[in-house]
């Protein structure tokens, strides 16, 4: 209960923050917004931009409006690298202008480059891409929605033949953690930003992001990583197809692993264990322990044996 009231008080206190970042007169008054009224009308939206909250109530664009608008300062950069490292160029590009602008043009570099590989299972041909589209698309929303936009530094996007690197600017918000994230609890950086992209239906909901990313993963050897440090957050997609089975992704920040990997290895020593076996060796809670061995189970990772306090599990 403590922890849940610590958010809560400092969800409110950086949304008041945030909104007055973005409510915020712009240094940029001439401004044009084509590509956003083309957003607006094929969703059949009114494109009010007094409502949105891009223009105050004296007629002044706001910080909410530059970034909409075709003049928008802020980039994403997107480097092909040849091989797992960044020691040789393949292409690179730099994508400016409207967010919306942005993310079409950067969602259809990288599924350009999203290739599809295909095999039989008898007589029936199963074609499967690198990396899945929902993760895809939800690593880059997460990039242009949640961002911080007071720095003027570009967001980045590399891809490897293992991996895809989603790295924007801005860490974690302060007093929220991964796990919280991992159990859907959201503060929203940005939050017009991020009610205009809701009402254009490009997010569903506030803190679903990361588990649809987690989820088109399921069932797979590989999973997604998160790093994050107290100026970036990074999202790493791994090759679905990449043939090199047990490559590490090496990486000078802290990463969050993805705690299956963890709890797998952890049965491989072990003949059977119990939840509080793994609550108390990975300092996980109560909760996302169940949650986590439930998944585990449900992916035939793990088989549950017993019934009530005698409840264990082994590895299939």
């Amino acid at each position: 209960m403590v922890r849940l009231v610590s958010i809560w008080v400092e969800r409110s206190y950086f949304m008041i923050f945030q909104e007055e970042f973005e409510q915020m007169r712009s240094l940029e008054q001439d401004l044009t917004f084509l590509s956003a009224k083309t957003e607006f009308d094929e969703s059949n939206i009114p494109f009010k931009e007094k409502n949105l909250g891009i223009q105050n109530q004296d007629g002044i664009y706001t910080n909410l409006g530059l970034l909409l608008s075709d003049q928008c300062k802020h980039t994403i950069k997107v480097a092909v690298f040849d091989g797992e490292k960044q020691s040789e160029f393949q292409d690179r590009n730099e994508f400016a202008g409207s967010l919306f602008k942005q993310m079409h043009e950067v969602y259809s570099y990288i599924d350009f480059r999203n290739q599809k590989h295909s095999n039989f299972s008898g007589l029936k041909r199963i074609n499967k891409r690198d990396y899945p589209e929902v993760a895809i698309r939800e690593a880059l929303l997460n990039l242009i929605v949640h961002r911080e936009y007071s720095y003027s530094a570009s967001s980045f996007v590399r891809m490897y033949t293992d991996r895809i690197e989603f790295t924007s600017i801005g860490g974690l918000l302060k007093g929220i953690t991964l796990e919280d994230i991992q159990l859907g609890i959201s503060v929203c950086r940005n939050p017009k930003l991020a009610n205009i992209f809701y009402r254009l239906e490009l997010i569903e909901a506030y803190g679903t992001g990361i588990q649809k990313i987690l989820d088109s993963y399921s069932g797979s050897e590989f999973k997604p990583q998160f790093v994050t440090t107290e100026n970036a957050f990074k999202v790493i997609l791994p090759n679905l197809n990449h043939p090199k089975k047990n490559s590490k992704i090496q990486e000078e920040l802290v990463i969050y692993d993805y705690p299956e990997n963890k709890i797998l290895e952890f049965a491989k020593a072990h003949t059977q264990f119990n939840r509080k076996d793994v609550q108390d060796t990975f300092n996980l809670s109560q909760t996302t322990c169940g949650r986590i061995l439930s998944r585990m189970k449900e992916e035939g990772q793990i088989s549950q044996h017993g019934k009530g306090k005698n409840t264990f599990y082994v590895l299939k």
